[in-house]
């Protein structure tokens, strides 16, 4: 059973519309089931028309607002509907009476023995639900507390769920993503959408939140994606950014008002402060059990981003460091104070001896090192404003070759075993232990989402949204299995899409996540939350068909991934291109020089050769 609470100002229109034939005509014989006093005494008497006097009922109800109603008290009708579910027995006249007794003695508006209550209603005009209709005003002359009613009623309903043997519901445990409103639903019908706006907002930003690691970088990300974004700032400190909303273009109001959603109204996972503690040590342990390759490559997706925007020494340092990077700066022997190069690493990787490991800007690529950079900072034009949004260098474009992100896609399946691993172990020793692993791994599994375009993962990171979140809100306690998912979620977001099929290392990584959602199913069983259960458990079987469709396009080990963003020929040059590092795009893009037009008849088409491995 689920109860739904809505708030009014009109007891006579309301109590008229409940006795009324509906929308639809869909109201069939309406009556009072229970209320303040006995149903007979207060059912609304009928005309010898058949038409029936509601004033005597919307009097007695109203009665106790005189002395409350004012400026402040606009909405005092407290309207409560109580469905049972589609497969649920026929309830009589007195089980639902029992319902609506419940719901006003858990919310506290009119608890047992208390005559003083307020006065209320419950009208019966279908099989299958009641409406309960109150009016927030004590006998007494006070107001009565409704804090936190909507989940009193859902109390309400799982305990009259025990006594009258109906199936089964999950608690208001704040574990279940906000569900789209009746108007937004019926909305995209009519424009024909996909999906609804709240469910589209709310999966580019659990996708953009799982390859950020920092608040810049998420709103970056967001805007990137298509996606508005407006800043909440505080009152007593201005320029501190305390929330956020966002919205689509083409979702507005009558007005042409864009329509907003906070991040609260997506998920109770997703506020800002929630957010910054998920981002928060991100970038103090990123190169964590990354590889060499694996950690080259961010390096140097991180370094040529700094030199394209940078427009001096200085400022391309500090970009490093913005984007924690650390770096170590070589000094002239002849001319102390002058810099003559530099090597960078990531915080938290180390060699095995507990050493750091550096790389020089030779060594992530030959365009790289300081001499050349300071050459073409030099050669540049005069940079004019910094860009930003589709102009900026995007992660990934020309970065990362098909074997780094096999290396840095390896990473992830590993890391998802051992947090498999870890969450089993803990499911029925320590389940609290799991928490932090469980709520990482929807972050992997976004992640993976949007650099596949898989439909079948989007649907399982949906799914699996409700197994990840603590219930009530609450933020787990950081693990280092936790720390290692959000890792590996944040270096694969930094590789870009996969396009032209994908690697055996990208099968074992979502076959890996299959079992990451397995072992969440158990931890969650083990905890008794059914509902988190079934979630995990639906993410499992959407993994295992993405799985099956993978197999279907996989490319062969000695072929090359087509980058994301154009389709070039399959010759020997370009397919050894892809696999080789790109150097850093010039700040100002060179005039396009006009090819000679090629006089004579036109050549006849040659036949492309087939793409393969480079011999």
């Amino acid at each position: 059973m689920i109860g739904k609470v809505l708030r009014g100002t009109n007891v006579a229109r309301l109590i008229y519309y409940l006795y009324g034939p509906g929308k639809a005509n869909a109201h069939t014989d309406p009556h009072l089931v229970a209320g303040f006093r006995d149903p007979d005494e207060l059912e609304p008497a009928r005309y010898p028309n058949g038409s029936r006097d509601f004033r005597r009922l919307t009097g007695l109800l109203s009665q106790p607002l005189a002395a409350l109603y004012g400026p402040a008290y606009k909405k005092p009708v407290w309207h409560c509907v109580a469905r049972a579910a589609p497969g649920d027995r026929m309830l009589s006249d007195s089980e639902w009476a029992g319902v609506a007794a419940e719901i006003m003695h858990r919310t506290g508006l009119a608890p047992r023995g208390d005559d003083a209550g307020v006065r209320w209603v419950a009208v019966r005009h279908a099989g299958d639900h009641i409406h309960v209709v109150a009016t927030l005003a004590r006998l007494d002359g006070a107001r009565p507390r409704i804090w936190n009613d909507f989940y009193r009623v859902r109390e309400a309903c799982r305990a009259v769920e025990q006594r009258y043997g109906l199936r089964t519901t999950a608690p208001g445990d704040r574990t279940a993503a906000r569900r789209p409103t009746r108007a937004e639903t019926e909305q995209t019908a009519r424009r024909g959408w996909a999906e609804p706006p709240r469910v589209a907002l709310r999966r580019q930003v659990c996708a953009a939140a799982a390859g950020a690691g920092t608040e810049r970088e998420f709103f970056a990300a967001l805007e990137d994606a298509g996606v508005l974004v407006r800043k909440r700032y505080s009152v007593l400190r201005p320029g501190e950014v305390t929330g956020y909303a966002v919205g689509l273009p083409q979702h507005v109001n009558r007005d042409g008002g864009v329509i907003w959603y906070s991040g609260g109204k997506l998920a109770a996972d997703l506020t800002l402060p929630k957010l910054r503690h998920r981002w928060s040590g991100a970038t103090q342990a990123v190169g964590y059990g990354l590889s060499g390759p694996a950690a080259r490559a961010v390096l140097r997706d991180a370094v040529t981003g700094a030199a394209e925007r940078a427009r001096n020494e200085q400022d391309f340092f500090a970009r490093l460091r913005k984007a924690g990077v650390t770096v170590r700066l070589r000094f002239s022997e002849v001319n102390p104070g002058q810099v003559t190069g530099y090597a960078v690493t990531l915080p938290g990787h180390h060699h095995s001896d507990g050493q750091r490991l550096w790389y020089s800007g030779g060594r992530l690529c030959g365009e790289l090192t300081l001499p050349r950079l300071r050459r073409r900072w030099a050669a540049a034009e005069p940079a004019g404003p910094e860009r930003s949004g589709a102009d900026a260098a995007q992660p990934g474009t020309f970065r990362f070759t098909a074997a780094e992100r096999d290396v840095i896609y390896g990473h992830a399946a590993r890391q998802a075993a051992k947090a498999a691993e870890h969450i089993r172990r803990s499911a029925h020793r320590d389940p609290g232990a799991a928490a932090d692993a469980a709520w990482a791994a929807a972050d992997a599994l976004h992640v993976a989402a949007q650099a596949t375009g898989s439909r079948a993962l989007g649907r399982a990171a949906d799914a699996y949204g409700r197994a990840a979140r603590a219930p009530y809100g609450r933020i787990p306690r950081r693990t280092s299995d936790g720390d290692g998912l959000r890792t590996a979620a944040r270096v694969m977001a930094l590789t870009g899409r996969i396009t032209g099929g994908v690697s055996l290392v990208t099968v074992a990584l979502i076959a890996n996540l299959v079992a990451l959602a397995a072992a969440v199913s158990e931890l969650r069983q083990a905890q008794q939350h059914a509902a988190q259960a079934a979630a995990a458990r639906a993410a499992a079987e959407h993994l295992r068909a993405a799985e099956a469709g993978a197999h279907f396009q996989v490319r062969h080990p000695g072929q090359a991934a087509t980058p994301s963003h154009a389709a070039r020929p399959a010759t020997a040059a370009n397919l050894a291109r892809r696999d080789a590092p790109a150097a850093p795009r010039p700040a100002v893009p060179p005039r396009a020089v006009p090819r000679p037009q090629r006089s004579g008849p036109p050549r006849s088409p040659v036949p492309r050769r087939r793409a393969g491995p480079i011999r």
